[in-house]
């Protein structure tokens, strides 16, 4: 199966906080088939796929195939067609952040890069305007689908780094969102 944590195995009773899109779960991790989130078990298998990115999750008998980053200080996860920025938390990473007083991980500074190699179709926002989580941000043509890159959270456009008919690379930054 292969669970990893950067070069650590993940062993079974792990306990894990995922913030996603505002939303925290507590994943525990009890064996390699089997995990509780938020407190209701769920019976997995997890495959990589392709080196690095892509893999394979059953979920109960449902099937997921999304490609996850380490990105803008969490994971990018990116599963049918929409992007996912999810900040994970072990429990002696959450024990020192509350000890410190502060709240729940968040980044002033967030880079939208390029899920993949593709052609900028269209870039509907511009420097200095204020967006909200969910504005399309970059619409991006990879393999003959359009992607639209969507904002994360509420911020302002700093810098816009692509131009409309650019040819950009995986992971190559596109925009500054503050």
């Amino acid at each position: 199966m292969g669970w990893q944590k950067g070069t650590d195995r993940i062993m079974s009773n792990d306990k894990y906080f995922a913030t996603i899109e505002g939303v925290e779960y507590v994943i525990e991790i009890t064996s390699e088939t089997t995990v509780i989130i938020n407190g209701t078990p769920r019976k997995i298998d997890f495959q990589t796929i392709m080196k690095g990115a892509s893999c394979s999750l059953l979920v109960d008998g449902d099937l997921f195939e999304p490609n996850a980053y380490q990105e803008n200080g969490g994971w990018e996860i990116i599963l049918k067609g929409r992007r996912f920025n999810v900040q994970v938390e072990d429990e002696r990473e959450r024990r020192l952040r509350l000890a410190s007083g502060k709240t729940a991980p968040q980044q002033d500074r967030y880079v939208l890069t390029s899920p993949m190699p593709g052609l900028v179709i269209d870039i509907p926002v511009e420097e200095g305007d204020q967006v909200s989580k969910g504005d399309v941000l970059v619409i991006l043509e990879s393999m003959k689908m359009q992607n639209e890159l969507i904002a994360p959270r509420d911020g302002t456009v700093s810098r816009i780094q692509a131009k409309i008919n650019d040819n950009v690379e995986r992971k190559e930054s596109l925009l500054v969102l503050e």
